[in-house]
């Protein structure tokens, strides 16, 4: 089934395509339209999304729009690329990786004014491929339309989910399972590995045309800077230390954070094997081919900041006029990832117990991670009982039932409350406060398993619950209340996949 260009007589498919990145050099991707499905079917379209985007969400879900998701037909103005890039997987450095089931269709100008890529993974196998089919499960799907809806509702920087498609098709994983599609928005498909695919050939030039399209395109007020490329890397250290921050305060694990799965926009991508921890603990890893726990929990900051380092690498040749000098911008820029991690993760967990961001405050939030770990603690309900807990000493009842050890929290809270005393806000305030900064609902492992189940036998109306739930995370559901609960022991997920 070849693609088709959509019919002109039509009305208006409301898709401004433009595409800056395909007018960089060819050697930067392959241009390719995306390969056909035999049976396309909507799953669902993020109509809220679109309109952001100045889409028309009723010619989305017409037999043209679902086309358009699926690949099985170009729209006016689009100019498919797949992305080149390389990157380190797991700390080994792969030269060449790229889009090998993702096409960009091109960029959007939303009605914010901000340009957005439209991409479509699972579309097809590309040079990129590596002798994959570079197809989509429908599972893997449903997970980053879930999750990365989820992380939109907490405020946390993502690509975001416009829309999932069934393909009709099978393909082959260890089973036979059904395909799909999924319509992803980004500010950027830039990564680490993008820089690093060039750096890699010797290609300064490359390297430089590069960061002029990243620092035009996404940090355009440090053009006029007398070092643009060092401003590039602090900005990128900003937004990366800011957003693994952000990861902790909500229990996520992204589980595979290459330099190919590092936005230099500062957004979470590549939702692969992700998870939300249950139980707290700094070393918890849910990924199945993490086997040394290289990205856990409580190691994703020093692989962020491993992962600058790599960026730094690349941009050496810009940096300055010496060796000696350029090795100096780098190290700084490297090294100001750390006080902005600290100082973001600092005020949001202190944000998290109600109190104001002060080193006594952040040591009691500390201890009450290591009772927390100690006692096998429910990291989300923890948190959200504790803001109970500061409006009304009797919710304390709730609280201690996450701890296997009781005595362990009461000793904690006399100190606690010692600090509350000490802040101007009123109980009722600082729960509020607490509240919005600790959400009740988040995407539980099992629940996510629970869906793709569902999924796999053709019922879709779980997923669609679950998002439902979860676009209002802080705001009480007294009629979802039970997605609030941890797993049941015969329910824990222990380990979570790829998907490709």
């Amino acid at each position: 089934m070849a693609n088709k260009t959509m019919d002109m007589d039509r009305p208006s498919p409301s898709l401004p395509f433009d595409n800056t990145y395909a007018r960089l050099p060819d050697r930067f991707y392959q241009r390719l339209d995306p390969t056909p499905v035999s049976a396309p079917t909507l799953i669902r379209l993020n109509v809220p999304l679109a309109e952001q985007l100045g889409l028309d969400p009723d010619w989305l879900t017409s037999p043209d729009g679902v086309a358009m998701l699926a690949g099985n037909a170009v729209a006016p103005g689009s100019m498919p690329i797949a992305l080149a890039y390389a990157g380190h997987q797991f700390g080994n450095f792969v030269p060449q990786l790229g889009d090998g089931r993702a096409i960009l269709l091109g960029e959007v100008v939303a009605r914010d004014g901000a340009r957005r890529d439209i991409q479509l993974k699972g579309s097809g196998p590309t040079r990129f491929s590596r002798q994959g089919d570079g197809r989509a499960a429908l599972g893997p799907v449903l997970r980053e339309y879930i999750v990365s809806e989820f992380m939109a509702a907490v405020d946390i920087p993502t690509t975001r989910s416009l829309a999932a498609v069934a393909t009709g098709e099978t393909v082959w994983r260890e089973t036979g399972l059904p395909g799909a599609v999924l319509a992803r928005v980004a500010s950027s498909h830039v990564r680490i590995g993008t820089f690093q695919y060039f750096a890699a050939r010797r290609d300064v030039q490359g390297v430089r045309d590069l960061a002029d399209y990243v620092i035009a395109r996404h940090y355009p007020h440090l053009a006029d800077r007398p070092n643009p490329y060092r401003g590039l890397l602090d900005e990128v250290a900003a937004r990366q230390a800011d957003l693994v921050a952000r990861w902790l305060l909500i229990g996520f694990i992204h589980g595979v954070m290459n330099t190919d799965n590092m936005s230099i926009a500062g957004e979470t991508i590549d939702y692969g094997p992700c998870a939300f921890m249950d139980s707290y603990h700094p070393g918890t890893v849910f990924s199945s081919i993490d086997q040394d726990g290289r990205y856990a929990f409580g190691n994703q900051p020093r692989m962020a900041q491993w992962n600058l380092a790599r960026l730094a690498e690349t941009l050496l040749p810009l940096l300055g006029e010496t060796d000696e000098a350029a090795l100096q911008q780098a190290q700084e820029g490297i090294d100001s990832f750390v006080p902005i991690f600290q100082a973001a993760y600092g005020n949001g967990l202190c944000r998290k117990i109600g109190l104001s961001q002060a080193p006594a405050n952040l040591d009691i939030a500390q201890q009450l991670l290591e009772i927390m770990a100690a006692n096998e603690a429910d990291y989300t309900l923890t948190f959200r009982r504790l803001a109970d807990a500061a409006e009304n000493p009797g919710a304390d009842a709730a609280l201690i039932t996450l701890f296997t050890d009781a005595t362990a929290y009461d000793a904690w809270a006399l100190k606690w409350r010692e600090q509350l005393a000490q802040e101007a806000t009123s109980a009722a305030e600082r729960a509020t406060a607490m509240r919005a900064a600790n959400p009740l609902f988040i995407p539980r492992n099992h629940r996510i398993e629970q869906v793709i189940g569902a999924a796999l036998g053709g019922n879709i109306a779980p997923f669609e619950t679950l998002l439902t739930v979860l676009v209002r995370p802080f705001d009480e559901q007294p009629e979802f209340a039970d997605y609030a609960t941890p797993p049941l022991p015969e329910e824990i997920v222990q380990q979570t996949f790829c998907g490709t």
